[in-house]
């Protein structure tokens, strides 16, 4: 059995990477993963192949233990997983609760982690693992350092995945786009004047469509838009302390009192 799975697929990017992957490949089933039913049964209806509704929270160790059970029950070829479970919240560092900032770490890393451990030895030579990530993770980001922070950690891993699973002819690749309109983008933006300044909100589905396109190129990672590569490349070629001193600016941070 043929099949794809998709974290996060009752919304956002994992609900139109469902869609994106469902159009593109010729699967058994699709499994979607989320904790809202109702969510996953409307986009099940409006799929190709398949789907199987599988409500899991990611931020509940035991969640894993039940996928894993899946797993070994049916035991699929996985041709494609999406790893797009993630939140984020925007504030200063001090204003988010432990417990927020803590539980952005295991869904964005830990969860990414474990899931593509789980599936690996499911996967064959033309699987291939797609993690969403960020343009936050080639920078420091003020306001956003531990959602900047475990997107760095996405971008690394699947990197270096990439290159040691090339034997297998398994392929990752880490989707970074800049702004995206999203119930994400909602709820990490909120009214506490952390973020003031995105310069474009780009539609999920190109995101998506960009990143399939990309990875049919051959990269392992993807980057929509002229704007967001050319802030790739200055990143890359700028000291840090400067980059974060001109997103300071951009978002009004520039003239903060100074506290006694």
């Amino acid at each position: 059995m043929k099949i794809a799975i998709v974290t996060g697929a009752s919304s956002g990017m994992g609900l139109e990477f469902a869609k994106g992957v469902d159009a593109e490949e010729k699967l058994d089933e699709i499994w979607l993963i989320a904790r809202r039913r109702d969510r996953l049964e409307q986009l099940a209806g409006s799929l190709r192949a398949k789907a199987r509704i599988v409500t899991l929270d990611l931020l509940d160790p035991e969640s894993f233990k039940e996928y894993a059970a899946m797993l070994e029950a049916e035991k699929p070829l996985v041709s494609t997983l999406v790893n797009a479970a993630g939140f984020g919240r925007f504030a200063l560092f001090e204003e988010v609760d432990l417990d927020t900032n803590l539980r952005m770490i295991d869904l964005n890393d830990k969860a990414t982690v474990a899931m593509t451990q789980l599936t690996l030895p499911y996967m064959k030579r033309g699987s291939r693992v797609l993690n969403l990530d960020s343009l936050s993770a080639f920078q420091p980001v003020p306001y956003e350092c531990i959602y900047g922070a475990t997107k760095a950690f996405v971008l690394s891993f699947s990197r270096a995945l990439n290159v040691e699973l090339e034997p297998r002819g398994i392929r990752v690749m880490a989707i970074s786009p800049g702004w995206v309109k999203t119930e994400f983008f909602d709820h990490a933006v909120s009214d506490n004047g952390a973020i003031n300044y995105y310069d474009k909100l780009w539609e999920p589905e190109q995101v998506v469509e960009r990143a399939l396109r990309d990875y049919r190129k051959g990269k392992d990672v993807s980057v929509l838009g002229a704007s967001v590569r050319r802030q790739v490349f200055l990143v890359k070629m700028l000291p840090h302390k400067l980059v974060m001193k001109v997103w300071m600016k951009q978002q009004g941070h520039d003239k903060r009192p100074r506290e006694d």
